[in-house]
This record gives structure tokens, C-alpha cells and sequence, in this order.
């Protein structure tokens, strides 16, 4: 975070269920959000892991890639919490955890053979944010009016945008097969094929804004998550996560996919 100061982060998760009637998103805070408040605000101090997010967009149908994602943010959480050692080391066993549960239920239950979820955890300590990502779900950082994905793409959307830019393609063919096509990995009890972990913690700065999200948030363009985030940066975690949201359910696709995102904003606490 910011040198030699006393910091604080402010968290705010929002959803929709698209054009579906049920929902396969999950995600969860450590520590929990207080009952009835919308944001937390946490200082940070010398060592501590202060907040831990978990987003997680499950597959397998209905009620599979519901349980999927649920569980996958509970023992990733519960693990992370009462593990010692490096942070990347927490992270990857963590992952493991969650992906070990899911074997567990599936070995129990057969019928749910299939299920599976994607997977984006992030932490954050005085030092800045460390991250895990199994899937599609994208982890954003924006910064100073601009938006960058911190984690790696786990599909063929970005195989697809590249043949979309040389002309292989048009945009609007890449946009159609990118909306049927399935992650090439995700946590599903099997071994895990593709992890994206970071290397060291990212420094964040004052006025940044971190962003988990499951894959319903690529209806909108990077300029247009640029242009919201910039608009309501000021008010908050909370208008942020509802200003992105409320502009997903705008477009009125009607193949939409569920959307949830949490947004995470460090603040300096004079």
C-alpha cells in the first residue's frame, strides 16, 4: 500500500443473474461483511492479512455449479485461514483445498460428475495484493483512469480476439463463439491443468481499485468499465459494484450469464 501511512481497504460485491433464473455465482469476504453493511473498512497493519476475496462461477448445471462455486469459496477460505508459511504457498494450497472438496462430493455423490467452477482469489496485506486464478474469471486493477487484467485468461477468448484483430475473423464472430465456449481450466477435483498465481504482492496506491468478477462482465468493453469505474471511483466500493452491474443489465443480452463483481478500494486513513 502506501508507505508510512495507516491504510484501509473498502469492499463492495454486487450480482445479477443475466437471463438466467438461477444463479451459479459465489463469492465471500474474510473477515465476513458486518450483517447489514454494505462495505468494510480494515486497517492495515504490519503483517496481517487484512481481507481476503474469493469469487468463484461455477458449471455442471443448475444445482452442480452452484455447490461447486459455493464450496470453492469456503475451503478456500477456510484453508487460507488456518495455514502458515508464504503467501504463495497459502494461495496454491488453498486452491488445492477447494479442488480436493470437490472431489470429495463428487466421489460421494457420482451424479454430480461434471461439476466444476472457475476460481479468483485475492489477498490483500500492507504490502499490497497477491492473487490465484483458476478459469476465466478476470481480476482487474484500475489505476489512474486505465483498466489492466492482473490474471491470466484460462479460455480461447484471447486466441479469439488475436484471429479477430489479423482479420482471421470478425469481431462479431469472435464475440458469438467466445460466448459458447467452456474455460480449458477450471476446479473440478481433477488435477488442476492451468494456475495462474502472482509472483510477488502488487504495491497499490491511493485511488486504485481492484475488481473480481466472474466471465458476465466481458458484455462490457474495457472502456466502458474504464469510463464507469472513473465516474463513480469517488463515491465508493459500493457505487462502483452497482455502477458496473447496472450497466451489464442495460445492454439486455438475452443470453446473458450471471455477473458478479467485488470491488476493493484501499484508502488512507489520516
Amino acid at each position: 500500500m502506501i508507505p508510512r501511512t495507516d491504510a484501509g481497504l473498502r469492499s463492495r460485491r454486487s450480482r445479477t443473474k443475466g437471463a438466467r433464473d438461477y444463479q451459479e455465482d459465489s463469492s465471500a469476504f474474510w473477515p465476513a461483511e458486518k450483517r447489514g453493511a454494505g462495505s468494510a473498512e480494515l486497517p492495515l497493519t504490519a503483517s496481517a492479512t487484512r481481507l481476503i476475496a474469493v469469487l468463484a462461477d461455477g458449471m455442471g448445471g443448475h444445482t452442480a455449479g452452484a455447490l461447486a462455486s459455493r464450496m470453492a469459496c469456503k475451503n478456500f477460505i477456510s484453508a487460507y485461514a488456518d495455514l502458515n508459511g508464504s503467501r504463495s504457498d497459502r494461495l496454491i494450497k488453498s486452491l488445492q483445498s477447494a479442488n480436493d472438496s470437490i472431489a470429495a462430493e463428487v466421489h460421494a455423490n457420482p451424479v454430480l460428475s461434471g461439476m466444476g467452477t472457475t476460481l479468483v482469489a485475492a489477498v490483500f496485506t500492507h504490502e499490497g495484493v497477491e492473487w490465484i486464478s483458476v478459469g476465466d474469471s478476470p481480476l482487474l486493477l484500475y489505476r489512474r483512469g486505465e483498466i489492466a487484467l492482473l490474471n491470466e485468461d484460462h479460455s480461447l477468448a484471447p486466441e479469439l480476439d488475436r484471429m479477430a484483430a489479423e482479420g482471421q475473423m470478425t469481431p462479431e464472430q469472435a464475440k458469438t463463439t467466445r460466448d459458447g465456449t467452456c474455460c480449458g481450466s477450471a476446479v473440478t477435483g481433477d488435477e488442476l491443468d492451468l494456475v495462474d498465481v502472482s509472483r510477488k504482492p502488487l504495491m497499490l496506491e491511493e485511488g486504485d481499485y481492484v475488481i473480481l468478477a466472474s466471465d458476465g462482465l466481458h458484455t462490457l468493453e474495457i472502456a466502458e468499465i474504464e469510463r464507469i469505474v472513473s465516474a463513480y471511483a469517488n463515491d465508493g466500493a459500493e457505487a462502483v459494484a452497482n455502477a458496473l452491474i447496472r450497466a451489464v443489465e442495460a445492454i439486455r443480452d438475452p443470453h446473458q450469464d450471471n455477473t458478479t463483481v467485488m470491488a476493493v478500494r484501499p484508502l488512507v486513513v489520516v
